[in-house]
């Protein structure tokens, strides 16, 4: 049964709705994350209080070292654990690259080889095996039939050259078919 092909037209209205739905799906997304941006930077970091007197304001400062020494850590931190994975990313691409081969295998040469030296090669030098394939057949006699008799004692073919030869010759192959 054959399938109906889809006109150019409907292919390209439908590839504009596809289009237009993806854009409203990438622009709710951009949407959501500003939100959970803002979310989190209401969450984690608290409005700014500006201090009035030195002491305060050298107090605020060494909280803010503090949390940027605590934030740093995490950073680096979580740097070491990044790239230990994509050593292991790289190392894993790397295995799977010698895994599948890269080398081509180069074709193989016919070898001749008795069924004896491949089962000496297989079994190796220790085992002595010689196999005779005939040994098991079962003899059978050939009967000669008439017909094989009468293809072989045609004769040879030479005899009757000077016999055919001209027009005269052409002449007797056709009244001796006849």
């Amino acid at each position: 049964m054959a399938e109906k092909r889809m006109s150019s037209s409907r292919k390209h209205s439908l590839k504009s709705l596809m289009l237009q739905v993806a854009k409203g799906l990438l622009e709710a997304e951009e949407i959501e994350k500003k939100e959970v941006r803002k979310r989190y930077m209401e969450e984690n970091c608290p409005p700014l209080v500006l201090p009035s007197s030195l002491e305060e304001l050298k107090q605020l400062c060494r909280e803010l070292h503090q949390k940027i020494d605590v934030v740093d850590e995490e950073r680096y931190i979580l740097e070491s654990k990044v790239n230990l994975v994509v050593k292991e990313v790289v190392d894993l691409n790397i295995k799977v690259v010698d895994l599948k081969g890269k080398f081509k295998k180069p074709p193989l040469k016919k070898v001749r080889m008795s069924a004896d030296a491949m089962l000496q090669a297989l079994l190796g030098s220790k085992h002595k095996v010689t196999l005779d394939l005939r040994a098991n057949l079962k003899q059978v006699k050939k009967e000669v039939k008439e017909e094989d008799k009468e293809l072989r004692d045609v004769g040879d073919w030479r005899k009757n050259i000077e016999d055919k030869a001209g027009m005269g010759g052409r002449k007797k192959m056709f009244e001796s078919e006849a």
